[in-house]
């Protein structure tokens, strides 16, 4: 069996707030490469509950924050459907995702 690992290095300040965070996925090319904020989600099989990680550097400008979310729902989105083929669902993910980024300020109400 092949193994193989992500990381991500967290530098904090003197109050415990991330001020760097550095990702690895050597089998995918990345190597200490900065990032301003990481959001993971593992599933636990035991408890049927999923468990999340999130961070973002104290400087994770607010406009990026919310771009990031956009993305992370269109995303998700396209993750429902190729794991559940539920089109109609994944659609209503991506009118959820629409509906943030017009409230959030991305986009004009058309």
């Amino acid at each position: 069996m092949r193994k193989t690992q992500i990381t991500i290095d967290v530098e904090l300040d003197e109050n415990h707030i991330p001020e760097k965070l550095l990702w690895n996925a050597v089998d995918g090319g990345v190597e200490n490469q900065e990032t301003k904020a990481a959001l993971m989600s593992v599933w636990d099989d035991k408890t049927k509950e999923a468990l999340r990680l999130d961070l973002w550097t104290k400087d994770m400008p607010m406009d990026d924050m919310k771009q990031f979310f956009h993305q992370i729902f269109i995303s998700m989105a396209d993750s429902y459907q190729r794991a559940t083929n539920d089109e109609e669902v994944a659609a209503f993910i991506i009118e959820f995702a629409e509906n943030f980024a017009y409230k959030a300020g991305l986009i004009d109400q058309e």
